[in-house]
């Protein structure tokens, strides 16, 4: 029988891949559309994935995939194509590419789950389908949009992914979850119906299904980034366009950011220092995610605080 689950313990997974220093691609791809037998297409993906050494967390339910996975180099042409065959609904299918092409220890396990949203939006309104969606624009829209006083960005991503980079002056939606900002983004952006509105997120997932809901709720000129900031910087690069996002890009892997523009937008968690280094406290009852300079990492033995540093 096929191997359909992870049957290596973490840590001896990682010491593989520490030692194994081939190149490798950090893709994401996403796709909203109807799977009528999830756990079917979940068992395929895995042996699939497994068979070309992909490691990283794929998500899939009734309503699609989303994935962010990392590939050796070698690997990508076969696995493009086998994904654009394995589903018609999957040929042609956008894939983001990370910045940085050489980096290996992005993720140390390959994790497909079943789920019941593949991106959980916590709508209960029985009258919402999501179906109707914005208009997608490119980086070269993009960049002319952001100098038009008559159009607002809205970033659909949470508050510590917004802190350490954003584009300008786009709208801070605070929260902590997605759910919790598809509750307030139409209450704050409720007294600007008749703007054009773009909406953007990491790699399109979020601000996709964002632009659906703020549709149903009446607004009327709304866009969203095609690909995401990943996609934005991705295709700015390829047309020689300025990269006008600010800061670095929150990535959920085990990189926590990549770097974008030189700007720090952001300040050490302790001692107020211009910084954007996301650490887990080490601390592993506590394990917080927080921003940490080089020197209170020494400081504090990469502790949030005084009290975690003494538990270790």
């Amino acid at each position: 029988m096929s191997i359909l689950h992870n049957c290596i313990s973490k840590k001896e997974l990682k010491n593989h891949i520490l030692l194994n220093r081939k190149p490798r691609l950090i893709l994401s791809f996403y796709k909203y559309f109807y799977i009528k037998e999830p756990k079917n297409f979940r068992d395929e993906i895995y042996k699939n994935f497994f068979e070309y050494n992909i490691l990283g967390r794929v998500y899939i339910s009734h309503e699609g995939i989303n994935a962010q996975i990392s590939i050796p180099v070698n690997m990508y042409s076969v696995f493009k194509k086998f994904l654009y065959q394995f589903n018609p609904v999957l040929n042609g299918l956008r894939i983001n590419k990370t910045f940085n092409i050489n980096n290996t220890n992005a993720f140390w396990i390959l994790s497909v789950k079943l789920k019941k949203y593949i991106v959980n939006d916590g709508i209960k309104d029985p009258l919402f389908k999501f179906k109707n969606v914005g208009k997608y624009i490119n980086a070269e829209q993009v960049n002319l949009m952001l100098n038009n006083k008559d159009t607002i960005f809205v970033d659909m991503r949470n508050s510590y992914e917004y802190k350490i980079g954003h584009f300008p002056n786009a709208v801070e939606i605070k929260s902590k979850t997605f759910r919790e900002q598809l509750k307030n983004v139409i209450k704050v952006m409720n007294y600007d119906k008749k703007k054009n509105i773009v909406m953007y997120c990491t790699g399109g997932i979020r601000c996709e299904k964002a632009t659906s809901w703020m549709i149903f709720n009446g607004f009327k000129n709304i866009y969203h980034i095609e690909g995401g900031i990943i996609g934005y910087v991705n295709e700015a690069k390829k047309k020689r366009l300025p990269i006008l996002f600010k800061g670095s890009n929150f990535v959920f892997d085990n990189r926590m950011s990549e770097k974008i523009s030189k700007d720090i937008m952001s300040v050490c968690n302790q001692c107020r220092q211009p910084s954007d280094n996301y650490v887990n406290c080490a601390f592993n009852l506590c394990h917080l995610l927080f921003i940490q300079c080089g020197n209170c990492a020494i400081n504090f033995k990469h502790c949030c605080s005084l009290n975690c540093m003494k538990s270790i």
